[in-house]
């Protein structure tokens, strides 16, 4: 029986990673598309060359390959200058494109094409969740570029490819992306809340990272958007609360919302990363029948913390 295939494109950061090793202990063929390909290495993977924008010798590798994942696009964690934002913007359409018109050259296409997005394209919300059906769509900018990207997603339909537009929460992972963030601020006593704190925090669990996309490629009947974010989200106070209890600090200040943009300013980020409410429900996934491995943050957080303390020295 011949091996399955996933590419992954843009696969180098903390979900790629998290993608990568999952499927390679799933036995399958793992294909890294990546800028950089003598920068990275990891058994059962192989990394081929692409700038992100055009198609090239890498869009051979289609005709072998039965699940596309696109991540690629550049990290949001930055200041939001006229040149950061058009990164932003045109990296997430550029090879969301690019995939696309190479699916379409396509002999024999992949049978899923999965492109991650992101929840951040519901408005600010305290007041209820947000789902597939129900929520609201902001109107400022992280929005307009998640609205872009799946704009030019689903513009590349296909017969007989499946596409699945990911609407992902912050990866909670203990080897990269936001958590460690929070570990080091409440490690140095910043752990109170940061602003008013009744922000809420949509998350998602890196072992929910690898399950979900698993079972979307297990679920044919999982298609267009679905939320990818654990079902109880929480106001940012409360997380930091819960952090505080695992960690043990041996103090903590909060962080008034005059104080925020001095400390964004210096860690070269922006505000809205904290500020925001991201209250999002994955309302879709669970009607499909997909089952949290971490639906509430307490075990999300005795694991991730635990796994952070094996890998001291």
């Amino acid at each position: 029986m011949n091996k399955r295939t996933i590419l992954l494109a843009g696969g180098t950061g903390t979900m790629g990673r998290i993608l990568q090793q999952h499927f390679v202990r799933q036995g399958w063929d793992v294909v890294v598309l990546t800028r950089h390909p003598q920068h990275h290495s990891a058994p059962g993977v192989t990394f081929l060359p692409w700038d992100g924008r055009t198609t090239g010798a890498w869009a051979d590798e289609l005709e072998r390959t039965d699940v596309v994942v696109n991540l690629a696009g550049r990290s949001v964690d930055c200041r939001y200058t006229a040149r950061n934002k058009a990164l932003i913007l045109n990296s997430r359409v550029d090879a969301t494109q690019a995939l696309g018109q190479a699916i379409e050259r396509c002999a024999t296409p992949p049978k899923l094409w999965i492109n991650l997005s992101s929840a951040t394209v519901y408005r600010h919300a305290e007041d209820r969740a947000m789902d597939e059906d129900t929520g609201e769509l902001g109107n400022d900018f992280s929005p307009q570029v998640v609205l872009a990207w799946e704009k030019a997603f689903f513009a590349h339909a296909r017969p007989g490819v499946r596409q699945v537009a990911v609407r992902c929460a912050m990866v909670f992972s203990s080897h990269g992306g936001v958590f460690p963030r929070f570990r080091q601020l409440v490690r140095m006593g910043l752990g109170g809340q940061h602003g008013p704190g009744t922000q809420y925090v949509s998350w998602v669990h890196e072992a929910d990272v690898a399950a979900f996309f698993q079972w979307l490629i297990d679920t044919p009947a999982a298609k267009g958007i679905l939320n990818l974010a654990s079902p109880e989200p929480l106001p940012e106070r409360e997380l930091m609360r819960l952090l505080r209890q695992r960690l043990k600090p041996l103090f903590h200040f909060p962080i008034a919302s005059w104080m925020l943009p001095i400390g964004a300013w210096s860690m070269r980020t922006e505000v809205e990363l904290v500020l925001k409410s991201r209250r999002v429900v994955p309302t879709r996934a669970l009607q499909l029948g997909y089952i949290f491995r971490h639906p509430r943050i307490g075990t999300a957080l005795d694991a991730l913390c635990a796994g952070a303390q094996h890998e001291q020295p």
